[in-house]
């Protein structure tokens, strides 16, 4: 990171809960924004954020009971970068997931409730990186705003 960052311009902690995920979706993109983040970026990274925190929520802890989630930003002249921390399920295979949506070539009533999750993360940020330490998961996210998603 350069001297164009605000290091740590925001660190948040909420339950991971659908609702205190929502709240916690909401703090966070109001306070990207009072911190300077691009207002031509505010929807690509609330998007991606919602998407990859709702993950955390449903799949992480679907068996077992929710902590903490815990998020770290930076944010600089150029990038924004996110650091996701749970201490849920790890991912499976132990990697980000791919970056194919589900395929909707079928009739109205069988298209897929979900499945476009990732593939959403993956379009609208620039870096995705995922390891697994000592019981806990930290997914980076890093969104460029010098160069088109």
């Amino acid at each position: 990171m350069g001297a164009n960052c605000k290091q740590d311009c925001l660190n948040l902690s909420f339950p991971a809960t659908q609702v205190q995920a929502s709240e916690g979706i909401a703090i966070l993109s109001a306070r990207l924004e009072k911190h300077g983040l691009p207002e031509s970026k505010a929807d690509d990274v609330r998007i991606a954020l919602t998407e990859a925190i709702n993950n955390v929520v449903e799949h992480a802890y679907a068996e077992i009971s929710p902590t903490d989630i815990r998020i770290n930003c930076s944010l600089c002249a150029k990038e924004l970068i996110v650091q996701i921390f749970d201490s849920g399920d790890p991912m499976p295979g132990l990697r980000v997931p791919s970056s194919h949506p589900a395929p909707v070539d079928t009739d109205l009533e069988n298209l897929p409730e979900g499945g476009f999750g990732w593939y959403l993360i993956h379009r609208l940020s620039s870096d995705i990186q995922y390891e697994r330490k000592d019981g806990v998961n930290l997914l980076y996210l890093r969104f460029n705003f010098d160069t088109p998603h």
